[in-house]
């Protein structure tokens, strides 16, 4: 899948979804294999040490030696998901946001998780969520945004502790790795036991066009990509763009950051009021695409690279699952 600013990532499609993908093998090619090694290749791709520290991430629930057939991708796991994944005898969910995130001293059918842990209990479903170690991941949520708009040198826009490797990058189609193993010859060799000067991971993601455009030009682009009819935006439409550090989700904390890098723009799913406040100060532009559209994208993607890797597995993302969100 190539994008460089000329494809969108997202297809539209019937109803709400705005992004599906089906990979589903052959009965006669149907394989088992222990939720260990699926495991192992999702920590492979995205290392948990990329996660944020507060987050939950990795196996959430079940049992890593049960054998698995079926795998579904989601940005969030709710009843509808669940639904779907019983419906269709999903053995493992594996969803961007973690389920559940906060502690709980009861699960009832008198609440809506209540019901989501009794139905993945009943139906023996595991979950796995990479969250923030895929945001942050060397061919990550940040990076394909990165990749949409046709960014040209892209980096962390907060540089982490890991190296890139070309492990990093199994499962990817041919051009997707072509384009992305690049880097890994820009990456400067660190020393053994050092980091490299420049690391290629860590949160978020800065890049320049090559180019420069105009901030309305870049709102229409970024609507292209995403297949969003409306995006709210802070800042003068004839600002010109040079620079746009990206933040997927709930990312207004990366203004100032966004500004001491040098970024004329921030892409980023949403923002509070005051952090707009913030931007508008600091002369940040802003382009806020939704929680949902700068992330479903990608878990698409991603069981498009695990059906790739473990051909014997039927793969897909969600067909249920929906933006909460509309426009009226």
């Amino acid at each position: 899948m190539k994008y460089n600013g000329r494809r969108n990532l997202c297809k539209e499609t019937r109803g709400s979804i705005l992004w599906t993908a089906e990979h589903t093998s052959s009965r006669r090619g149907l394989i088992y294999m222990q939720l260990q090694e699926l495991i192992e290749y999702l920590e492979q791709i995205m290392p948990l040490a990329l996660a944020e520290n507060w987050d939950n991430v990795g196996l959430i629930l079940g049992n890593r030696t049960r054998a698995i057939k079926s795998v579904m991708t989601c940005l969030t796991i709710d009843e509808a998901v669940v639904e779907e994944a019983i419906h269709t005898h999903v053995d493992c969910i594996v969803s961007h946001h973690p389920f559940p995130f906060h502690a709980s001293k009861r699960w009832t059918a008198d609440t809506p998780d209540g019901r989501i842990m009794l139905g993945l209990l009943g139906a023996q479903i595991a979950v796995y969520s990479p969250h923030t170690a895929y945001d942050s991941a060397f061919f990550g949520i940040n990076r394909q945004l990165a990749e949409g708009l046709g960014l040209q040198d892209v980096e962390p826009l907060y540089p982490g502790r890991l190296d890139a490797t070309e492990a990093m990058l199994d499962g990817l189609d041919a051009s997707d790795h072509a384009s992305v193993a690049l880097d890994l010859k820009r990456q400067p060799r660190a020393k053994q036991g050092e980091q490299s000067a420049k690391p290629l991971l860590g949160t978020g993601r800065i890049g320049r066009f090559a180019t420069p455009k105009s901030f309305a030009e870049l709102t229409e682009q970024v609507k292209d990509m995403l297949q969003i009819s409306a995006l709210p935006v802070v800042g003068d439409p004839e600002k010109s763009i040079a620079r746009v550090a990206i933040g997927c989700g709930a990312a207004d904390d990366f203004i100032a950051q966004a500004q001491s890098r040098g970024a004329d723009a921030l892409l980023l799913g949403e923002a509070r009021f005051h952090a707009c406040l913030e931007a508008r100060a600091r002369d940040v532009a802003l382009l806020l695409a939704g929680h949902y559209s700068t992330e479903r994208f990608a878990l698409c993607i991603l069981a498009d690279r695990i059906a790739r890797k473990f051909k014997g597995l039927t793969v897909r993302a969600s067909a249920k699952e929906s933006d909460p969100i509309r426009m009226a």
